[in-house]
């Protein structure tokens, strides 16, 4: 299993794979790839909760699905994404929130939507033993403030703001970045400003990882943004399968012989 600093190491080395994973089954079939880290997601509010947004997710939600994804996997690092309000308002509160992932649920790091107050907790956090992930660009959990998912650091102030704060977390010791939804340049140009990795998500090849959202890597979302991309169709064999499914029970085709049997004594009982 890697740890934190296996992963700083290979910052300009070697392409570090990253996937979200939110249940034990997905989080087997994700470790076995040899994907490098796996990051227990808020997005599983969108992906597998039902809402419309991360905003509803809890932290006792993404306790329970960091341990489902912590017990089915035994190589890569498992990364907890705190959700929205779990961290920044309270220190106390947060670095107990962070602290859980890794106490209770066996995460080995947590990551943190960034900004200027996100810093000194950064730098806190790790001198607690909490490394932090930190993230920057397109943070979603703004989607309010924002007005949907636009495109970040898009002109010279808000990149000056971005690159900035790239430098704070990482002098605060966040052991890498993600970087989402950013101009490719203004992510190549962090990358080669850091010593630790950045992992990209719609910010361009020049990162030093990539990430995505495992349900779009496998083609079951029914949507998917465009800087993603499916390298399955899930979906069409679920579809294919279920239908297949009930028109096997509805013909009567399922169950076969072969999916029963009789129990010879009780035959002189009924």
């Amino acid at each position: 299993m890697p740890t934190v600093r296996d992963l700083t190491a290979m910052a300009g080395e070697n392409p570090i794979t990253m996937l979200t994973a939110y249940d034990a089954p997905t989080a087997e079939l994700v470790d076995e790839a040899g994907v490098d880290v796996i990051l227990v997601g808020d997005s599983v509010g969108n992906t597998s909760l039902g809402h419309e947004s991360t905003l509803p997710v809890t932290v006792d939600d993404i306790a329970r699905h960091v341990g489902a994804v912590s017990r089915a996997t035994d190589d890569a690092l498992v990364v907890a994404d705190m959700p929205f309000l779990s961290f920044g308002v309270d220190d106390a509160e947060s670095i107990e929130n962070a602290g859980r992932m890794l106490k209770e649920e066996n995460a080995e790091a947590v990551k943190l939507e960034c900004g200027p107050h996100t810093v000194d907790l950064t730098e806190r956090m790790v001198q607690l033993g909490i490394p932090v992930m930190a993230h920057l660009g397109l943070t979603p959990q703004h989607v309010n403030r924002y007005g949907g998912y636009p495109r970040q650091g898009t002109d010279r102030e808000a990149a000056d703001r971005i690159f900035e704060l790239a430098r704070e977390h990482e002098a605060a010791g966040a052991f890498s970045l993600v970087l989402e939804h950013i101009p490719s340049n203004l992510a190549a140009e962090i990358t080669a400003e850091l010593d630790i990795p950045t992992i990209g998500i719609g910010a361009g090849p020049a990162c030093d990882g990539q990430v995505l959202v495992v349900d779009d890597a496998v083609g079951l979302s029914e949507w998917s943004p465009s800087f993603a991309e499916q390298f399955g169709s899930v979906r069409e064999e679920m579809e294919s399968a279920i239908d297949d499914y009930v028109s096997a029970v509805e013909s009567g085709a399922f169950p076969a012989d072969e999916h029963s049997h009789e129990a010879e004594d009780l035959d002189e009982l009924y």
